[in-house]
């Protein structure tokens, strides 16, 4: 099932969205497309005119593969140019996910500050992509190509604090505007930086996370490459904490992230 597929399943039906386990990262579902039907179910609730400027979110507990999920939306407040929201994800009768929505109005600023250029990374072309190995790498990686530039592939050993390459949707996607569901989806295919540091797989997981989007979107296509770039910034005891960016193919930001992370190794 197409990730544009299932964005059209929320969009008509947030109260009922069941999602395919060709979508699955473990035994949970994989975390972005999660986030970005709750998204679709929290754009519905604001004015059009009102972008998607930052979404908090929690990972309560998995979101089960073929069993449907509910996508509630809660107004919290609607102010003259910014509306806040709470979203929950809700399966079996418990909270698996919630987040937390700002969406907010243009408005005139002496502020003007140009964010950093991004890290040189080689071409697209010459960079190694991580390939879908069923019964291995996690289902959702069917959807999604990712190619490495900087820092080691998980599970081999590296001790790099830094990590990224490119990525974008595969497989049978359909050529659409890239919306902030696309986004969220892009952002999180990327494993936990702490990955590479281990030399055997073991699991790992977002515990939290925080994405800000750079307004007004680029004008890109759900066929382009996008750059991401990940630091981690301290981890011990078993949890992580990363910053991270994505940015257009000819360095323009579009996105800011921040996770906590928990590995079990």
């Amino acid at each position: 099932m197409r990730f544009s597929d299932l964005l059209d399943a929320a969009r008509s039906n947030p109260l009922d969205v069941t999602i395919p386990a060709e979508w699955a990262q473990g035994r949970a579902t994989f975390g972005g497309l999660v986030a970005a039907l709750q998204y679709e179910a929290l754009r519905a609730q604001v004015p059009a005119d009102r972008p998607l400027r930052s979404l908090a979110i929690t990972f309560v507990g998995p979101v089960a593969p073929d069993v449907p999920a509910r996508y509630q939306v809660e107004v919290l407040r609607e102010g003259k140019a910014v509306s806040q929201l709470l979203g929950r994800v809700v399966q079996n009768g418990e909270v698996a996910t919630l987040v937390q929505a700002s969406f907010g109005a243009s408005r005139e600023s002496e502020i003007d500050v140009a964010s950093e250029p991004p890290p040189t990374f080689k071409h697209w072309d010459e960079c190694q992509e991580l390939p879908y190995i069923k019964g291995v790498t996690p289902e959702f990686m069917r959807h999604l190509a990712m190619r490495w530039s900087v820092g080691g592939l998980p599970f081999t050993g590296s001790k790099s604090r830094n990590m990224g390459g490119w990525v974008r949707l595969r497989g049978d996607v359909k050529e659409e505007p890239l919306t902030e569901a696309h986004i969220l989806a892009l952002v999180d295919a990327w494993p936990p930086a702490l990955l590479p540091h281990l030399k055997k797989p073991a699991p790992g997981s977002t515990l939290t996370w925080t994405i800000e989007f750079i307004q007004p979107l680029q004008n890109l296509t759900t066929l382009d490459w996008c750059q991401y770039h990940v630091n981690i910034e301290h981890a011990r005891d078993g949890y992580g904490h990363a910053a991270a960016a994505l940015w257009s193919p000819t360095g323009e930001l579009i996105a800011i992230s921040r996770q906590t992370v928990v590995v079990f190794a």
